[in-house]
């Protein structure tokens, strides 16, 4: 009896480390809205030893069971393992994000001419040194994130389809170059280990969560998301990632994210107001950070604000898709009955991309300030005290 005992303990602890060790860090029902990184990275990083206890407590059990001569004993200490194992294999094999997802087995570059990309498909620009990329956000969506160099300088691209975040970083960690895999997700966000510390990251904002560099931040890159139409405005001679036919397949499967009409509850839009999968524009500029509703902006075109005594206005293009923030100083800006956006004071007209092409102010540029397009639940996760702006 106290060998039955032993063999139904040991199984049972096997069984729950294999399952804790991913459950905590994939979106299984109830697994991403408690605290419990630390305790997913400690199963994580001890994961040999746990499994090195529940093995010898399974294994004089199983030398008695076998040993005994009864078939009884035998038939279910087989069962028992024989279920551990195809635990084991699920949730080492099938359930772990590295091998749901990987990185572009060929990872090209093509100009517009040559692009296969549509022209109104969502991508993450990025510019250093007067060269300038766009990566496809149905592309990064799936590979989570691109290692890539940028007019020189190595870059770290990320996107979480589940929080409808895009962000670039330096991937220098303590003075180097370092590689980074997808390890899982912390309150729905993606999160990646670097190759030398084995610490964990925060996609959504580059902070090491657990691990020896935790509390540590990479460096984040200026990038903006718009319609590759829109970049292409900008950026005529940029160049443009190319879908790696490797991964069709999964690219497929993202079809209808751009415009939030994929079938996916954990990546597809609430089109109402302020419920968890909102779209919202998100700003923070000093210890302040203020949501816009995307259908607020659908509808005005322009929003006037000021955040952190910083005078802001959120612009929405034609395309309904590509968004910016600008600094706009004293100007107030609103939007013609023709559809101009012109500014009040000198009623000169601007384009979507901040620069005056007509009137008196025609030439200036308005400065460019980060912002992000992420479901409200994942902006009010990370930036808990951010506000929300409510139109007068």
């Amino acid at each position: 009896m106290r060998k039955s005992v032993q063999f139904i303990f040991g199984l049972l602890l096997l069984i729950a480390i294999e399952v804790m060790k991913v459950y905590f860090i994939m979106p299984f029902p109830g697994s991403q809205q408690s605290e419990t990184i630390d305790l997913a990275y400690f199963i994580h990083t001890n994961i040999f030893w746990l499994r090195l206890i529940g093995y010898l407590i399974v294994l004089f059990p199983i030398v008695h069971f076998f040993t005994l001569g009864k078939t009884l004993p035998k038939v279910l200490a087989a069962a028992g393992l024989i279920f551990y194992f195809v635990v084991f294999y699920f949730f080492n094999y099938r359930f772990l994000a590295e091998k749901m997802f990987y990185q572009p087995a060929n990872k090209t570059f093509a100009y517009a001419s040559q692009s296969k990309v549509p022209m109104d498909g969502l991508v993450v620009g990025v510019v250093n040194n007067e060269k300038a990329k766009a990566y496809p956000i149905e592309i990064i969506g799936y590979h989570h994130q691109v290692r890539d160099t940028v007019g020189g300088r190595p870059v770290m691209v990320t996107y979480c389809t589940v929080c409808r975040t895009g962000r670039v970083f330096s991937p220098v960690v303590t003075g180097k170059a370092e590689n980074f895999r997808l390890v899982g997700m912390d309150h729905f966000n993606a999160m990646f280990e670097d190759e030398s510390t084995r610490s964990w990251w925060r996609q959504v904002s580059g902070e090491a969560i657990a691990g020896p560099l935790k509390g540590e931040k990479l460096e984040e890159i200026f990038s903006e998301q718009m319609s590759l139409r829109a970049w292409l405005e900008q950026h005529p001679a940029s160049e443009i990632m190319q879908p790696d036919s490797v991964f069709q397949r999964d690219y497929d499967d993202l079809k209808g994210f751009d415009r939030g009409t994929i079938s996916s509850g954990l990546e597809k839009r609430d089109s109402l107001s302020w419920k968890e999968k909102s779209w919202v524009v998100g700003v923070q500029l000093g210890d302040r950070a203020r949501a816009y509703d995307w259908n607020d902006l659908v509808t005005s075109r322009v929003i006037n604000d000021t955040l952190n005594g910083t005078a802001i206005a959120i612009v929405l293009a034609s395309d309904t898709a590509s968004f910016h923030v600008f600094r706009r100083d004293s100007l107030v800006f609103e939007v013609s009955d023709q559809g101009a956006l012109r500014d009040r004071q000198t009623k000169s007209e601007w384009t979507a991309h901040g620069k005056a092409v007509e009137g008196q102010l025609k030439g200036s540029q308005l400065p460019v300030v980060q912002s992000y397009q992420e479901f409200w639940h994942s902006w009010r996760t990370f930036h808990p005290q951010t506000s929300q702006f409510k139109k007068q």
